[in-house]
């Protein structure tokens, strides 16, 4: 990456200006629905939690929201070389939660460009400080529910236009819904599995990763079964840890703990 395309650092609390003419950042907030409307009885790809965003996530908001976060736009499809000002390889991730991974691949893979989709407010606000630090140009956020975005700004693959497909895909750590009365909740089921397959060029993946055993079964049964994917591990289960995605605090402690991490990778055919 070039000097012109590294964002100006954010550390500690303090944050550059932003520039004259810039403008607002869009809130996360705005994706909520209207007062007392309800939102649609579908699968979502977040849960709505409780956090306070911090000083330091407020000033980043400020001066690296105009640059890094993009507006949800349903009736736009997105452009990625204009969003990121550069042609690349595109990777969608789905709930980044605080972002330290996402800023970690990005930065194991500065040739790739990283859409991020994220609603926890103080997530995307660490995120974009993240950003700041350590200086990276290649992630953009779109602070709305996946699901939509896919529905609405992610065309699906088209052999006459090929470079709009997605390059690969990554759902870390979805929550996984432990009661069965609540399995129906889970992110990943046959319908969302094939819309994400479908936006996904031939040869592009799908790499999910989860601590929680039932649900990283349940995942396998689920990809395995999508006709545009195949499973890359060789025996046709869980696949080793690849290298760009970094061990977590949490995950760490699990280990520890003789907990396990199931990695799924499946590329479209």
């Amino acid at each position: 990456m070039t000097p012109a395309n590294t964002p100006s650092a954010v550390p500690g609390d303090t944050a550059p200006a932003l520039p004259d003419g810039a403008p607002a950042a869009p809130s996360p907030a705005s994706s909520a629905a209207p007062q007392g409307v309800a939102h649609p009885r579908t699968i979502r790809s977040y849960v709505r939690r409780a956090g306070r965003t911090t000083t330091g996530q407020t000033r980043a908001f400020e001066a690296l929201g105009p640059r890094f976060l993009l507006p949800y736009t349903p009736d736009a499809t997105l452009d990625p070389a204009a969003a990121f000002g550069r042609s690349a390889p595109l990777i969608l991730e789905i709930g980044f939660g605080m972002g330290e991974a996402t800023a970690h691949i990005a930065g194991v893979l500065p040739d790739h460009n990283f859409l991020c989709c994220e609603v926890h407010e103080p997530g995307v606000g660490a995120l974009l400080k993240r950003i700041g630090e350590l200086q990276l140009g290649n992630i953009r956020i779109l602070a709305h529910d996946a699901v939509e975005v896919i529905d609405h700004m992610l065309p699906v693959w088209d052999a006459a236009t090929p470079s709009r497909g997605l390059d690969g895909i990554h759902i870390f750590f979805p929550d996984p819904w432990h009661k069965l009365r609540h399995h129906k909740r889970r992110l990943i089921q046959p319908p969302l599995v094939t819309k994400l397959a479908t936006r996904l060029q031939p040869g592009g993946y799908l790499h999910c990763a989860t601590d929680w055993q039932p649900y990283a079964e349940q995942m396998l049964q689920v990809l395995g079964a999508e006709p545009l994917l195949t499973n890359t591990a060789a025996d046709g289960a869980y696949a080793a840890k690849p290298h760009y995605r970094p061990l977590t605090k949490f995950e760490n402690r699990g280990l520890k703990l003789g907990h396990g991490v199931w990695d799924l990778v499946f590329r479209r055919v």
